[in-house]
């Protein structure tokens, strides 16, 4: 492609910087071919101008574009150069804080110096079984690849960690190894993976240091080769080092430590068994404080003492040899400090001190001779042919002589160790494969180099030849597969610089020959480097300015080596004679480790051996006391060298680049500078320089055609895909050789990619403007519209309001005129109201004094016409009482003596006879006359009285009022009288009174002004007091509101409180139960483990062919713990092999039992904390009531209203259940009052008809029996007859037999009545029954009429006791009347409102009482009943008892002598109890046919579910009915095992495991619904209660079952997971549910299925057909739905979790169309929940942190209000996992933006408050904790049919 297509105006390119190294910048008009000139703008707006060069023509490299910066592999990016490179690991590291990124098949891992948590068990289970391509780049995805590819392929791998001081190659050679020991585990149960780890720390402390790069640096490299056995467990390991750099242990530079043990030792200096090496502070010794920097900020030497220890003793190093090394490690220390003074006569010679302290403790740690040893510090020996001399050496010889000793014994030490780490980690087994991790140098360039670099970069260059080899075999394998035409690519070959450095006369050769020259020096052999190569190879250079260095031309870089120290390091010279001091130590591990004898002994055994260890190091042994010739450090490094390169060339090599990201150790800084260095270093660029130049771009038909699907037109789209894309690729890129067609992919050269992206952009881009064109025309063509209508509006309303104006003004000009006319009359109106109101008022004054004087004359006038009037009118009255007096007195006088008169008369005539006789003639009629006449007299009087008595009262009555009228008018007269007398008085009063009214009209009018004054300042008081008032009270206002505020806020947080501490609890109580759980599997683990090792063990126990052993079940009762072992054997079987075999199920039922006991004491510890939560909650609760109740009582009176309404609504329905229960209650009343007719017996109420129906039909049954009874015994008269012989012996016999089989006291009672009646000399009975059989029949029916009647009788007098309490409560409700009666006559005296309540309140109590007394009632009818009902079941049941004892008395032989005419005896259906019956020697069968040969599919479609449950609970009912403990405890035991035997057999069987679920829950809840317990016993019919069990208290066997039910819960969990696990990641993610919305991103060499074969591609589909395959089952099988619901929780917490992790460890998937994607996967699952009515399991609630993760990639990350949207949005995430898909997400397209790091920032800053967990993922294997609620069941036990199918007819219905 032409670069005037690419080099276009506003195309970006890099342009070297000499900062930053590459600097972006943008064309500003486009290049033209000849042009010299690059015309760039920089990003900081900066113009400037980039020349071309005139010979080459270089342009400067292209930038990728936006969408393919950040791309987890860097082949991906279309781009292949060294900036694009630097700047996608710079997006990475500093924008992503992502540390990992591939390059092809190399894994860069940058140090962030920082601790990051993605290194946890749960990223590790996250890439465990995943491809490598498939989740984002990480050394665990590395690790699973080479495991992954070593279980596949059969073949060794290596990973090679490489990189320099400070880039973390320990570090991730650490959790490589951490890796494999947590997937793979143990072959055994050493725990090798802990001795593998334990290694490290071990090894860090004895060859890590600290240096100016890195705290923790290994100043040695090693290959650890970890052993995998046939199933690819760990079952050891051997560790391979190279190149311990001792001169570390004499000298170190500035800001740099020693070897960490060393410092380790000094901080453990105050440990009691350290006090003998007498150590001091790490600063008081020479060796340990030449760097000056003794300590390591945030490290703790004491405590890494402890770790060491503690890894020595797991690798099986004892104390003894411990504390060997620690003193031989302290007197290097001590040998440091040894003072070596220099002669002053002879500089030559040199000497110690005597008594040199530190010398003194040196010797005695050692066990050597002091004086020896200070002789041969100072001297050395010469031999020579004939003589030895003794030489004493000057200073500074014998100061390097101490080093090279002390650097010697340190080297020896690491060695001894190093072999013992590797005995400890031997292979036990033999080793079927294994994983080599290289942990090796870097390319290391100092100012100084010296023999150590250049071993470490000869090193890098065979393992660079290496990865280069790797490399283009890969690129060639690739192209082969794809069957492409191969151009070979030409790479950088650096086996020249290797020949130079070892081929023959190399320089390792010259350095070699140059040691053995005997003057041989550093200058020398520079001068032999310079002759031999120099001007001959083109890699090898000399100095301009020194004769004593040279340089290499290394594959990195040029490197300058100072020949100074290169012969000396190169021999590693150590004096023999102090080795020899040495060798005759008294610590026996010095003398072993300078020994030659024979090997080491181990460390783990009882006496140490003085032999010296065999180690296989690639470090110079100790030196050999013979002058034979010894290997050179340079040849022993290229021996060891050479067999790593056979290793790792004979296995499949991984390969993982350190980066040091700058040298200051900040953390997330990132120096371009250093990185460029290291990537040109480590063969990063080479790796991409490879790629390039082939077609680094690749990708399959299909991924090609729906990322440029929008470049194709629809003409173009065929059915093949394939042809499609060739077609388009041949009109989009002209040149075929920009790209190749494979079989399965598309290969693209370096840059198409990126022109294709930049066409699908632009095409994208005019549909977008096209679509923005149109919109926006839309837009304002519609802003338009409405900006016309407003004009128009504005125009309308703007005239409207001008006429109005205009109206407004003339009717204000009326309204003036109107307004000036009315005033003008008002004004004139009102003068004349004045002028007529003063006139009135002056004629008003003159006319009153006119009228007052007038009425006076008049009034003096009248009261002298009173006076004359009284004085006259008594005159009168005087004179009228004096005539009246006299006249009456002359009258009496007159009548008085005529009355006289006639009295003298009348005595006269009475004295004579005859008068009396004239007088009686008629006077007898007279007298009758006269009687009559008294009577009619008599009456009228009585009349006359009666008028007389009335006139006499209105007489008095008038009397009365007369005399009050007279004593009136007196009192005037009197008054009147007194009146005038006083009118005198009064009027001189009068004008006193007037001179006193002036006085006090004037005093008023002093009063008023005082009174007016005072009240204008009482206002001005008053006002100011109600201001004040108004002010107090709205302060009072203010503090009643803030009052209650207050209080509202303290009853919110008190509720807030109580909610969370109520949550608390709940939490709490999950765990616990959780714990519990989980304790519970633990022990299942347990149990199968020992099942297992118990099968191993008879497997290797079993020698005879025709022995067998079954599995031995054992009880699980937590009440006794036995265990049972069921053995089966032929019969042949001797007692011996089952002794042996009942050996070992002992064993286990100790361990068993110990575990129950800790289980069940965990179980009453937790029921007891739940106790106490509960009662705490209630607590609360009660709490929370109160301050409720308090706040009610607050805000009483404000609903009052609300609360009489309430109260009237609750009276009413009360009256209404009032008035039912009345009805029921006359209706029981009725029929109490009622009679039944004479031939019935019983009342007839309802409850009593049930009796009498059931007596009707047993006195049925009882007739038909007598029927059958009198018919067999006429039979049996017939044979007597025939059998006259007999006759005598029978009837004894037969009693007698009959008496036999009586049961009871009273069978034998009611029989010997009966044989009374038979002895009695009855002919007619003789007749018709000789041996009074039937007499006895008829007695007993008798007998049992009369307890029937009886009982009937009893039942009649409690009904009359019932009738008496009846009365008694009518009796009761009169007084209630009565009491009400008075309350109502108490309530009329209240106030209305007061009233109205009471009389609520009281009617709301009397009717809740009365509901109550009634229900009461109704409970009492109702136990009557069932009372009743079930004395008469046990009367029936002996009847039946007794008739059969009857019928089975008669001989067999009599029955047998004579054939029977067979009779048709009709009998009634059995009535069964709901039991099954089987025998003993049936339970094994029982439980092979209903368990474990049982296939649930035919039970779950057929039958009903739960029937070997209920199957299994009728059994134990049998058991327990017949009080048989041992078959009880039999059956359970056997059911249990049972069910586990056949869980293990069929483990991942989801049918098997949900079916057993669902029995094992339903038997739980029978054994609960018929324990007897009332808390189960609420929802049973009367025939279930009667069914429940009577002997056996079975709670804890329940506790038993329920922790089985959770065991099977688990154990379906883990099923389904297992079923679900490869549908979730691609259904949820990696499907394109909605077509076209993702985009697919160029991807690179580690593409998904990379690893392993397309197995098939599941879909949202497949997870939802697979859930409603879950679901259907478990209905089918019966489950109970509050169980389902928990499943179904379980299943979609799998679901969330594991999309959330994978969404967490994929960059690929962070973008806004893949959340959308997940929004709409979840929408389906959660219509799913609401097709199957699952809303409330609480299963949506567990996707909500997915839910919440797809909402923040599609929601905006710009502003400070979408971080606080972000913040308030995502409650269900963790701070670490928003920060994570914030870092994650990547824009799919052009038009999406990254999130920026301040937007990062500014959301971390706002969550740093919040609390929650710091771990990144979600935990995939947590397991709800499971209950099980009650679900008692409404299915009788008697109506359960056993289908034939089930081959369980040995099993009887009782």
């Amino acid at each position: 492609m032409a670069a005037s297509e690419l080099f276009t105006k506003f195309a970006r390119v890099w342009i070297p910087d000499t900062e930053d190294v590459w600097k972006s910048a943008e064309l500003l008009k486009d290049y033209k071919p000849g042009d010299t000139v690059l015309h760039l703008k920089l990003e900081d707006d900066k113009e400037t101008q980039h020349k071309i060069d005139p010979q080459t023509k270089e342009l400067p490299p292209l930038r990728n574009p936006d969408i393919l910066v950040g791309e987890n592999d860097l082949t991906a990016l279309s781009y292949l150069h060294e900036p694009a490179v630097l700047h996608n690991l710079k997006v990475r590291f500093m924008d992503s804080k992502l540390i990992y990124t591939y390059c092809g098949i190399v894994l860069v891992a940058i140090n962030p110096y920082e601790q990051l948590p993605i290194y946890g068990e749960d990223i590790i289970n996250a890439y465990s079984g995943q491809n490598m391509g498939d989740m984002d780049p990480h050394i665990f995805a590395v690790a699973e690849e080479a495991y992954k590819q070593m279980a596949r392929d059969e073949r060794n791998q290596s990973i090679i960690v490489s990189g320099e001081s400070g880039a973390g190659k320990t570090v991730s050679a650490k959790y490589a190894m951490r890796y494999f020991a947590t997937v793979s585990g143990s072959a055994s149960e050493a725990n090798v993976e802990e001795k593998v780890l334990a290694s490290n720390p071990i090894m860090e402390s004895i060859g890590n240091a600290k240096t100016t790069r890195n705290d923790n640096s290994s100043r040695f490299g090693k290959y650890i080769e970890i052993g995998f056995d046939k199933r690819y467990r760990i079952i050891g390991a051997n560790m391979r080092t190279y190149l311990l750099e001792k001169s570390r242990v004499v000298f170190q530079a500035e800001d740099e430590r020693n070897y960490h043990i060393l410092y380790q030792l000094c901080a453990s200096k105050h440990l009691p068994e350290f006090k003998a090496l007498r150590l001091s502070h790490a600063q008081n010794f020479h060796y340990t404080n030449l760097g000056g920097s003794p300590v390591i900020e945030g490290i703790d030497d004491a405590k890494e003492m402890r770790n060491t220890r503690q890894a020595c003793s797991l690798l099986g190093i004892n104390e003894s040899y411990q504390m060997g090394i620690f003193h031989i490690l302290a007197a290097v220390l001590h040998l440091g400090n040894v003072a070596i003074k220099s002669n002053e006569r002879d500089a030559d010679n040199c000497f110690i001190l005597p008594n040199t302290e530190h010398l003194i403790i040196f010797c005695d740690l050692l066990g050597v001779d002091y004086e020896q040893m200070a002789h041969w510090l100072c001297h050395r020996k010469i031999v020579t042919g004939s003589e030895t001399y003794i030489k004493p050496m000057p200073k500074f010889q014998a100061i390097n002589a101490r080093d090279a000793l002390a650097k010697h014994i340190y080297a020896s030490v690491f060695n001894w160790i190093v072999h013992h780490v590797n005995k400890a980690l031997h292979a036990s087994i033999k080793q079927h494969s294994f994983i080599g991790v290289l942990d090796i140098y870097g390319f290391e360039t100092f100012e100084i180099n010296s023999f150590e670099q250049f071993c470490i970069n000869y090193a890098n260059e065979k393992l660079q030849q290496q990865f280069n080899m790797h490399v283009f075999k890969l690129e060639q394998e690739e192209y082969m597969k794809e069957q492409i035409p191969w151009t070979l690519i030409d790479f950088y070959d650096n086996q020249p610089c290797i020949n130079l450095i070892e081929a023959k006369l190399g320089i390792l050769d010259l350095l070699d020959e140059e040691c053995k020259m005997p003057r041989g020096s550093d200058d020398t052999w520079a001068q032999k480097l310079y002759n031999t190569h120099l001007n001959k190879t083109t890699l090898f250079h000399k100095p301009r300015l020194s004769n004593k260095a040279f340089i290499i031309q290394h594959f990195a870089d040029k490197v300058e080596y100072q020949c100074e120290g290169f012969l000396e390091k190169n021999k590693d010279t150590v004096y023999e004679e102090q080795i020899t001091v040495l060798k005759a130590s008294k610590l026996n591990l010095l003398a072993e480790l300078f020994h030659d004898e024979k090997p080491a002994t181990s460390p783990t055994e009882g006496r140490p051996s003085v032999a010296r260890a065999t180690v296989k190091s690639a470090k110079p042994r100790a030196l050999q006391p013979s002058k034979e010739h010894k290997k050179s450090v340079g040849h022993q490094f290229r021996n060891s060298l050479h067999l790593l390169m056979e290793t790792l060339n004979a296995t499949t090599p991984h390969y993982v680049r350190c980066i040091k990201p700058n040298d200051d150790k900040f953390a997330f800084t990132f120096d371009p500078k250093r990185a460029v260095q290291q990537l040109r270093a480590c063969g990063v660029l080479e790796t991409i320089r490879i790629s390039a130049a082939g077609f680094p771009s690749r990708w399959t038909y299909q991924e090609f055609f729906n990322r440029y699907r929008v470049l194709m037109k629809q003409k173009d789209v065929l059915s093949d895909k394939k042809l499609t894309c060739r077609n388009v690729l041949e009109k989009l890129i002209k040149d075929q050789d920009k790209y190749q067609f494979g079989k399965t992919k598309i290969f693209f050269r370096a840059g198409q990619v990126a022109y294709l992206e930049k066409l699908r952009a632009d095409k994208l881009r005019a549909a977008c403007i096209r679509i923005q064109k149109t919109i926006r025309s839309w837009l304002q063509r519609k802003k338009y519209l409405r900006m016309r209508k407003a004009a128009i509006t504005i125009q309308r309303y703007v005239r409207g309001y001008q006429a109005k104006c205009y109206a407004q003004f003339l009717r204000r000009t009326r309204a003036a005129i109107l307004i000036q006319k009315f005033q003008r009359m008002y004004s004139a109106w009102q003068k004349f109201l004045r002028i007529r109101s003063a006139t009135i008022v002056i004629q008003s004054f003159v006319r009153g004094f006119r009228g007052r004087r007038q009425f006076k004359a008049i009034l003096r006038e009248q009261k002298a016409i009173i006076l004359q009037k009284h004085v006259r009118s008594w005159m009168a009255r005087s004179k009228y009482k004096r005539t009246h007096h006299a006249i009456i007195y002359l009258q009496c006088c007159y009548r008085r003596m005529m009355a006289k008169r006639e009295l003298k008369k009348l005595k006269i005539e009475a004295r004579s006879v005859e008068h009396y006789k004239t007088l009686n003639i008629g006077m007898e009629n007279k007298i009758m006359q006269l009687q009559c006449k008294v009577n009619d007299q008599t009456k009228e009087m009585k009349s006359l009285l009666e008028k007389l008595s009335g006139l006499e009262t209105t007489y008095t009555n008038e009397t009365e009022k007369l005399r009050t009228e007279v004593d009136r008018l007196r009192a005037n007269e009197e008054s009147a009288k007194v009146s005038s007398n006083k009118i005198t008085s009064l009027m001189e009063e009068i004008v006193i009174l007037r001179r006193e009214l002036k006085e006090t009209q004037a005093q008023k009018k002093r009063l008023e002004e005082g009174a007016d004054k005072y009240k204008a300042e009482t206002d001005l008081m008053v006002s100011q007091l109600k201001e004040q008032n108004a002010l107090l009270k709205n302060e009072k206002e203010e503090l009643n509101r803030q009052i209650q505020e207050q209080a509202k806020e303290i009853t919110e947080s008190m509720e807030k409180r109580m909610e969370e501490e109520t949550k608390q609890l709940e939490i709490d109580l999950n765990d616990e139960r959780s714990r519990y759980q989980s304790l519970l599997n633990e022990f299942c683990r347990l149990e199968e483990r020992y099942d297992n090792l118990k099968e191993e063990i008879s497997l290797v126990n079993v020698t005879k062919p025709g022995h067998r052993r079954t599995d031995s079940t054992h009880s699980s009762n937590e009440s006794e713990y036995t265990y049972n072992s069921l053995l089966s054997s032929d019969p042949g079987e001797p007692e011996d092999g089952t002794r042996r075999m009942e050996e070992f199920p002992e064993q286990k039922g100790a361990l068993d039992m110990s575990l129950f006991l800790k289980l069940q004491k965990r179980v009453s510890e937790l029921e007891q904390e739940k106790q106490a939560l509960q009662e705490e909650l209630d607590r609360k609760e009660d709490q929370a009531l109160r301050s409720k109740a308090k706040e009610a009582e607050d805000q009483g009176v404000k609903a009052r209203g609300a609360e009489l309404e309430y109260e009237s609504l609750k009276r009413q329905e009360l009256e209404s259940e009032n008035k039912k229960l009345k009805n029921e209650l006359n209706e029981l009343h009725r029929a109490l009052s009622e009679k039944a007719s004479p031939a019935v017996t019983a009342p007839g109420s309802p409850a009593y008809k049930v009796l009498l129906d059931q007596l009707t039909a047993s006195s049925e049954e009882l007739e038909v029996r007598k029927e059958e009874v009198l018919i067999l015994r006429s039979q049996l008269v017939s044979q007597k007859e025939a059998m006259a012989h007999k006759e005598t012996m029978t009837e004894p016999m037969v009693l007698l037999e009959d008496i036999c089989k009586m049961k009871d006291q009273g069978e034998i009672t009611q029989a010997y009545m009966g044989l009374k009646e038979t002895n009695r000399p009855s002919q007619d009975c003789h007749l018709l029954n000789e041996d009074g059989e039937l007499w006895m029949a008829y007695q007993g029916l008798k007998q049992t009429n009369r307890l029937l009647e009886s009982q009937l009788q009893g039942q009649k007098k409690n009904y009359e006791n019932e009738l008496e309490i009846l009365h008694g409560e009518v009796q009761n409700l009169k007084e209630e009347i009565n009491r009400q009666q008075q309350l109502l006559a108490q309530n009329l005296q209240l106030p209305p409102e007061a009233r109205i309540e009471a009389s609520l309140q009281h009617e709301i109590t009397r009717l809740t009482n009365e509901n109550l007394d009634l229900m009461e009632q109704l409970e009492k009818q109702d136990k009557t009943v069932r009372k009743l009902k079930k004395q008469l079941k046990v009367f029936a049941k002996k009847i039946g008892e007794l008739e059969v004892g009857q019928t089975e008395n008669v001989s067999p032989a009599q029955l047998a002598d004579e054939p029977i005419r067979p009779v048709n005896i009709p009998r009634k259906e059995k009535d069964f109890q709901g039991m099954l019956e089987y025998k003993k020697d049936d339970e094994l069968k029982l439980i092979k046919n209903l368990i474990l040969e049982l296939k649930p599919r035919g039970v779950a479609v057929n039958l009903i579910p739960g029937l070997p449950a209920y199957i299994l609970f009728m059994c134990v009912r049998h058991a327990d009915y017949i009080n048989d403990d041992q078959r009880v405890r039999s059956l359970l035991t056997s059911t249990i095992n049972g069910i586990k035997k056949i869980l293990k057999k069929r483990s991942d069987d989801f049918e098997i495991v949900s079916f057993w679920l669902s029995n094992t829950c339903r038997f739980l809840h029978c054994l609960k619904q018929y324990s007897g317990e009332e808390a189960f016993m609420k929802h049973n019919t009367p025939r279930q209660n009667d069914h429940c069990l009577r002997n056996f208290d079975l709670a804890e066997y329940r506790q038993v079952i329920s922790d089985l039910a959770i065991q099977i819960y688990q154990q379906l969990t883990k099923v389904m997971e297992n079923v679900l696990q490869p549908m979730i990641v691609s259904g949820m993610l990696e499907h394109e549910t909605i077509q076209g919305v993702s985009g697919l991103k160029p991807t690179g060499l580690r593409k998904r299925t990379s690893s392993v074969a397309d197995e098939g591609t599941y879909t949202l589909d497949s997870i939802v057909r697979q859930l409603n395959n879950f679901h259907s089952t478990m209905c089918q099988h019966g489950m109970d739905p509050e169980l389902i619901k928990q499943i179904v929780k379980q299943m979609f917490y799998i679901i969330g979790s594991v999309t959330l992790n994978n969404l967490l460890l994929r960059k690929d998937m962070c973008s806004w169309s893949k959340g959308m994607q997940i929004r709409y996967n979840v929408s389906q699952l959660e219509e799913w929940l609401r097709d199957k009515n699952l809303q409330t399991s609480g299963a949506k609630e567990t996707l909500e942190p997915l839910i919440q993760a797809a909402q923040l990639l599609q929601v905006k990350k710009k502003t400070d209000e979408d971080a606080e949207a972000i913040c308030s949005m995502c409650s269900a995430l963790t701070t670490a996992q928003i920060v994570k898909v914030l870092n994650l997400y990547t824009p799919v397209n052009e038009f999406e933006e990254r999130v920026t790091a301040s937007f990062i920032r500014t959301i971390q800053v706002r969550l740093q408050n919040r609390k929650d967990s710091p771990q990144l993922l979600m935990d995939a294997k947590h397991i709800f904790p499971v209950t099980f609620p009650f679900n008692p069941s409404s299915l009788a036990l008697e109506s359960i049919q056993i289908p034939s199918s089930m081959n369980l007819g040995f099993l009887l219905r009782v």
